[in-house]
């Protein structure tokens, strides 16, 4: 029987191989070369197709943190439809915000993913700064905008903490998976997408509603 499965092209094989290399790694101790040899290409086929390391690492975010946030907007999207100009419930938006992540980790080629973005935070250098301008800004202007209409009670500067607040839950939900297995003996189930999401958006949810500290309005603590 003829074995029809299309082979990954050159192209593909490139972005594979620095995804992998990238993630265990890092950007700045992984060479093209390192990336040639992995990928079986060699040096020119890297400058056909990505002309740079800097290119070809915004060429690996675009293909795994692209469709998560195109996701994210068209999920919010909807929310807006539905709501009918009315404010969307921080919760609809928290979800936007954190089920496209959450289901993308869940899978190999999203777990790879999710240590790409955390090197990204962590490693010195301006890959991040890339990385948010070019992925992440529209979208956090989308989320901040809806946040304001159903939070406006919320100061600006605030409301950014809170949003920062919200992110950092999720990415330590996403981090510390091995963790809770051993803390809680094996019954925080984190192959349970759904009931994860649904934790975390009920305590997030929480904190962006909570009252602002006297402290956060300019007054006096």
């Amino acid at each position: 029987m003829t074995d029809t499965t299309k082979a990954p092209s050159t192209k593909d094989r490139i972005l594979d191989a620095a995804e992998r290399l990238f993630a265990e790694k890092g950007f700045a101790q992984t060479s093209l070369r390192d990336i040639t040899a992995e990928a079986g290409v060699n040096l020119a086929a890297v400058n056909y197709h990505f002309q740079s390391k800097e290119h070809l690492i915004a060429a690996v975010f675009d293909r795994r943190v692209g469709p998560m946030n195109e996701e994210r907007i068209a999920m919010l999207d909807r929310l807006e439809k539905e709501a009918a100009g009315r404010p969307v419930p921080v919760e609809g938006i928290l979800r936007a915000v954190m089920e496209p992540v959450l289901r993308m980790v869940s899978t190999p080629e999203g777990a790879c993913a999710a240590n790409l973005i955390g090197r990204a935070h962590t490693e010195p250098g301006d890959v991040f700064a890339h990385l948010f301008t070019g992925q992440f800004a529209p979208v956090a202007q989308r989320v901040l905008s809806a946040a304001r209409r159903s939070l406006p009670e919320v100061p600006e500067v605030e409301l950014l903490w809170r949003m920062q607040f919200s992110i950092g839950a999720m990415s330590h939900v996403i981090a510390g998976q091995r963790h809770i297995k051993v803390v809680s003996g094996g019954r925080c189930d984190t192959s349970d997408v759904d009931g994860m999401l649904d934790r975390l958006i009920v305590f997030v949810a929480a904190g962006c509603r909570a009252p602002v500290a006297s402290a956060a309005k300019g007054e006096p603590a």
